[in-house]
């Protein structure tokens, strides 16, 4: 007997993929099993660990003998478990993710997940991954500029999609198939330009960490607006006027803050929602023009302190 369609490795569908589903970007059938879990994002608890040990240890062993899933759990695939799951921390954050969650907005048991994903820990993995891949590197095309400039607008899109993987990328050896083709392609966007290793992952490391920087203040900007919109909710606008109004003059009348009043005098709002996408390319030129000045002083290595 064969295998059961969908119980292979990897996040492809099954062989009768719904409306709305498709391979999973930029992962090759035969790679999906390369990385091991290396940044599991929730810390989950002993008994738990050795519960699902347990579960996979039993699904292992049905495997082996060749015996069909649960009816339930052959109407499953990896993609429905993985989409379930990144929907459901997108609305309420990456502590909201539990197999039996999961299972529960699927309408099945939580053992029929277990058919196809090993644990809560591969579940949360294969979530990151399905963010990098929607934040693909492009293939370098010679111009390193044009390059990073595409990378570093797709990824800040798909961070702001998910805010909660913002907490657990940009760190540690590659997670997945599509984090190392990234990290790849970015490498190889600074190939010809004569420069050592040591200055090549640097430079790459600081545009990632350009973007998951903006990304997260964008973040905050979003959070602290909607509290303060709740706040304001219970305010007449002549209080609201008001209010701003005696910050203004304390800060002006203090004497200690010329920079901060000479801004509010401007009638500059550093977070203005409707300024975002102009203060990221903003702050990107600047890493961009940094790392042009590098290249043409023609630096060789990581400098005195490398």
């Amino acid at each position: 007997m064969g295998e059961e369609p969908g119980l292979e490795t990897g996040l492809e569908p099954g062989p009768e993929p719904g409306p709305g589903r498709g391979p999973e970007p930029g992962i090759e059938p035969d790679e999906d099993d390369l990385f091991v879990p290396l940044r599991p994002f929730l810390s989950s608890a002993r008994r738990e660990r050795g519960r699902e040990r347990q579960i996979a240890e039993h699904i292992g062993l049905r495997r082996e003998q060749c015996k069909r899933p649960p009816r339930l759990a052959r109407g499953l695939s990896r993609w429905d478990i993985v989409t379930a799951a990144v929907a459901v921390a997108d609305a309420e954050g990456a502590d909201a993710v539990s197999m039996r969650r999961i299972a529960r907005e699927l309408g099945v048991g939580a053992m029929s997940l277990y058919w196809h994903v090993g644990s809560k820990e591969e579940l949360h993995q294969l979530m990151l991954e399905r963010v990098q891949g929607e934040a693909p590197a492009p293939e370098p095309t010679g111009n390193w500029r044009a390059d990073l400039e595409s990378y570093a607008r797709t990824a800040r899109a798909a961070l702001l999609r998910h805010p909660w993987a913002i907490d657990y990328l940009g760190s540690g050896p590659p997670s997945g198939p599509n984090d190392a083709r990234n990290a790849e392609r970015l490498l190889a966007a600074f190939d010809g330009l004569g420069l050592d290793p040591v200055t090549v992952m640097r430079l790459a490391m600081t545009t990632g960490t350009y973007v998951l920087g903006a990304a997260l203040r964008e973040v905050q900007e979003i959070r602290w607006h909607h509290a303060a919109e709740e706040a304001r909710g219970t305010m007449t606008a002549p209080e609201i006027a008001a209010m701003f109004a005696e910050f203004r003059r304390v800060v002006r009348d203090s004497g200690r803050y010329p920079h901060i009043n000479a801004i509010m005098e401007a009638g500059v709002d550093p977070d203005a929602p409707s300024t975002r996408d102009e203060r990221f390319e903003f702050g990107l030129g600047c890493v961009l023009d940094g790392i042009e000045a590098l290249v043409k002083a023609g630096q060789r290595g990581p400098g005195p302190h490398g």
